[in-house]
């Protein structure tokens, strides 16, 4: 079986910032920072849900389940799932495409974008940290 490389699907990207941490400030870095959510009173989400909240947060719209899913390398009602959770939670919203009612388009909300807004302040924070770590 050929090494683990999660960074693959993306063509390496992630390698330049990277390069800046050694391997276990990097592990460091995504414990302190889990750490650090589960004890705050936010809501907890999963890694899928996290990676479908930084996509729909951080890449351009439109977002829709199908392309999620494609995205994401997994199926449609895994999508659909997390996105039950994250709507119940005012993260993200559904509503069907006008122009082609079999899309579902995903749109984000004022609470997504605080939490996402929120997260990237916590890692932006602890990266710091971790940088002048030995």
């Amino acid at each position: 079986m050929p090494p683990f490389n999660a960074l693959a699907p993306f063509g390496g990207a992630g390698l330049a910032m990277a390069s800046q941490l050694t391997t276990g400030q990097a592990l460091g870095l995504w414990h302190r920072a889990a750490l650090a959510l589960v004890r705050d009173d936010e809501p907890d989400l999963s890694l899928r849900q996290m990676a479908i909240l930084f996509t729909v947060y951080l890449e351009a719209p439109p977002h829709t389940v199908r392309d999620l899913a494609r995205r994401l390398d997994v199926s449609k009602p895994v999508i659909t799932r997390a996105l039950d959770h994250m709507g119940k939670l005012d993260l993200l919203t559904r509503r069907r495409d006008e122009e082609d009612r079999r899309n579902v388009l995903i749109q984000r909300t004022l609470r997504g974008a605080l939490y996402v807004e929120a997260l990237g302040d916590i890692v932006a924070h602890l990266s710091g940290d971790e940088t002048r770590r030995p």
